[in-house]
């Protein structure tokens, strides 16, 4: 029984030995090529003060996107925020009733992009202009992240 079960152990270590060096040869195959990159929904949404720097700033993003023939949706045109604010022109309070007016619109661009995380930063690593906020999320991973603002 005893060299029945030394046999069985020399089988058992000489396949799991195949088996290990199998696994190798296999991972040394692979060690060169790059594994083809999972695709991920990542959201871009631009904000801005100016209509025409976000808008450029958009278009790029679509050139580089296309140029790298990764799938996109947008971009989507947000309603845009009004703050205004009423305060009267008088410091003291005295005198007429008189008020100023000031209000500041922000406008917003949502970019769906369907690529590896990895190309994010190719695709928006270009230039973008002071007062342009970009802003990168994971809708599967529920989190937010903040990549740009100038």
């Amino acid at each position: 029984s005893s060299a029945a079960s030394d046999v069985y152990k020399r089988q058992v270590s000489t396949q799991s030995t195949w088996g290990l060096l199998r696994w190798q040869m296999d991972k040394d195959k692979t060690k060169g090529e790059e594994a083809p990159e999972e695709l991920s929904k990542i959201r871009l949404t631009l904000s801005a003060k100016e209509i025409k720097p976000l808008e450029d700033v958009c278009s790029q993003i679509l050139q580089k996107t296309k140029e790298l023939n990764f799938k996109f949706r947008g971009p989507v045109r947000m309603p845009t925020k009004t703050l205004r604010i009423t305060c009267r022109k008088t410091p003291c309070g005295e005198g007429t009733d008189t008020w100023d007016h000031f209000e500041m619109r922000l406008h917003k661009r949502v970019i769906d992009l369907n690529c590896p995380i990895k190309k994010v930063k190719e695709i928006t690593g270009f230039k973008i202009e002071p007062g342009i906020i970009v802003n990168v999320s994971f809708p599967q991973f529920h989190s937010f992240f903040i990549l740009f603002t100038n």
